[in-house]
């Protein structure tokens, strides 16, 4: 299956790709591909190091009549998003990515495909083992535990790296040149409740699943359903029909959350009062979300019935924080068309034995609107009582329309193509940000191939684009300007 692969064009880059995922590479658990990052570069004889926190950094000096260009970083992160198929049996820690080709698409069975930032390490590895491609001085700076919380590049020390250009390799259209990113920041509520033996006698066990999912920064606009809100509204809507024992949705702070599982309990009399209240709701989700949405699975079986439940006002306050937790876009940007400025992803709540813990993602490219968003979700947990946390927060990208690489890469994009490229910011949150803090006059840049459904068991990348992507970052390694 995976051999096919390697047999696709440009036939170094996907060689490279396979071999990188047929080792395990989650965000936190990066020992195995650190250790194959590093054989790679020493069996190359090329300068090989890991610092401090895990980043490797790989140097090969410039062929021959480009000594005298600026020297660049080419960077990707080696961890990719786990996400999995509810009904796919795979082990993230000891399987590698099952992989197969869909037309002019390579995908994964059931799970992600890590194409996201696999795709850009293996391209800068094929830079890497090149005897052809002429190229200024490279450092690969190969960034760990970027998905979940940046640690790579926010531990990367001033003075490390020699390199005047970034080239970030982890942006997601093909026809984009990435000039600015948005910022994030965690914000997680822990709230406790008093458990209780339930006063009904019958337990439900309401699956909600199969939505789209996807990443929460670049997907986030879509309109695509999110689990933990969707299934909030049939809480809601059978709330005095209904005991809570259990909630579990979402599994990532930066994917959609595409399935939620909970454990209800009802009281004999108003059994028929909650399912004609709970398939009204559900009728209202499906229609709303058939077209986004298309394989929204809900269902409602009987089930063990519980010990505990929540206490009544406890679960009045819990359903009530999660309908008014703000989800999805906050704000467009008025500076740049069609950009999302500041949004929320309400990625993950837990409700079991006592204790409730929500967590959501919150991004924007503009500082105070990041803060205006976090605080408004603090403001509606604190309401209910739970204690409110910020975290991991990271800095946006500023974008310099005066950087002298994008004029370069914007022209010969026009050159190759025939058109000029869509030079934008996104709103994902690159590494491009927290790097320029120990490195602020380095000039950055990020691009990349088509990638479609990141961070979701979708995710895809496109056979012609990596060989477009391919032929154009080759074009630019042999014009990086001069040193001055």
């Amino acid at each position: 299956m995976n051999e096919a692969i390697k047999n696709l064009e440009p036939k170094s880059v996907w060689n490279y790709f396979a071999q990188l995922n047929a080792v395990p590479r989650a965000s936190k658990k990066e020992e195995q591909v650190i250790e194959f990052m590093k054989n790679f570069g020493t069996e190359l004889g090329l300068e090989t190091l890991e610092d401090e926190v895990g980043n490797v950094i790989i140097r090969k000096p410039a062929t021959k009549g480009m000594e005298d260009r600026k020297t660049i970083v080419m960077q990707s992160h080696l961890d990719m998003v786990h996400q999995k198929n509810n009904d796919t049996d795979f082990d993230f820690d000891t399987q590698g990515i099952e992989m197969y080709v869909d037309g002019d698409w390579v995908r994964a069975k059931g799970t992600t495909l890590g194409a996201d930032n696999g795709l850009g390490v293996a391209t800068i590895m094929a830079i890497l083992k090149s005897t052809d491609i002429p190229h200024p001085a490279i450092e690969a700076l190969f960034t760990i535990d970027e998905e979940t919380g940046m640690t790579g590049a926010m531990g990367l020390k001033g003075g490390v790296l020699k390199g005047e250009i970034l080239l970030n390799l982890d942006t997601e259209e093909d026809d984009e040149i990435g000039v600015g990113c948005a910022g994030g920041v965690d914000v997680t509520a822990i709230g406790t409740y008093k458990q209780v033996a339930p006063a009904g006698n019958i337990a439900f066990e309401i699956q909600l699943k199969g939505l789209q999912g996807g990443h929460s920064g670049m997907d986030i606009h879509k309109g695509l359903g999110n689990a933990n809100k969707l299934m909030n509204r049939l809480l809601f809507a059978t709330e005095g029909l209904m005991e809570i024992a259990e909630v579990n949705g979402g599994s990532l702070r930066n994917a959609i959350p595409r399935e939620s599982v909970v454990k209800v309990v009802v009281q004999q009399e108003k059994q028929d009062a909650f399912k004609r209240a709970f398939d009204a709701m559900k009728s209202e989700i499906l229609l709303e979300y058939k077209y986004s949405d298309p394989n929204l699975f809900i269902e409602l079986n009987e089930t063990l019935l519980p010990s505990n439940v929540m206490e009544p006002t406890a679960q009045t306050s819990f359903v009530r924080a999660v309908q008014g937790a703000h989800n999805g876009v906050y704000r467009m940007s008025p500076a740049i068309e069609d950009l999302v400025e500041a949004s929320n992803n309400l990625a993950k709540i837990r409700v079991k034995d006592g204790q409730i813990k929500l967590e959501c993602l919150t991004r924007s490219s503009v500082e105070s609107s990041k803060e205006d968003v976090a605080n408004s979700l603090k403001s509606v947990f604190e309401l209910a009582g739970y204690q409110v946390t910020f975290s991991g927060a990271y800095p946006g990208w500023a974008p310099n329309m005066e950087s002298p690489i994008l004029k370069v890469m914007d022209e010969i994009y026009t050159s190759m193509n025939g058109e000029k490229a869509h030079v934008a910011a996104c709103h994902a949150g690159l590494e491009c940000g927290i790097l320029g803090r120990n490195y602020p006059g380095m000039d950055m840049i990020s691009f990349g191939p088509t990638i479609k459904g990141a961070h979701s068991p979708d995710e895809r990348a496109s056979i012609s684009s990596t060989q477009k992507f391919w032929s154009y970052i080759k074009e630019i390694l042999q014009h990086i300007p001069h040193r001055s």
